[in-house]
């Protein structure tokens, strides 16, 4: 594994590394749920809500989609996070 590879907590001890990630998008929105559909057909879909309700879609650059139990407003937030360095060195 790349040293370089940063992760964000997606909820529910779930992670996803966030050079993966291409958007995070409402599921409630017609074009979203359609792509939930033709992932699930095409077994795309990682479930990452742990039963809850789906708040988040997190679309991935393996063509992948993960639903998450946080919102979009939550994930987009941690993914703005700057890690902070280490200045030990």
């Amino acid at each position: 594994m790349n040293n370089d590879s940063l992760f964000i907590n997606i909820g529910f001890n779930n992670i996803v590394n966030i050079s993966r990630v291409l958007a995070v998008i409402s599921p409630d929105t017609l074009p979203s749920k359609r792509l939930i559909q033709e992932c699930r057909e095409t077994k795309k879909v990682i479930d990452a809500t742990c039963g809850r309700k789906t708040r988040a879609v997190i679309v991935l650059d393996s063509g992948h989609i993960v639903l998450c139990g946080l919102s979009a407003d939550t994930i987009y937030a941690r993914l703005n996070v700057k890690p902070q360095n280490d200045n030990n060195t």
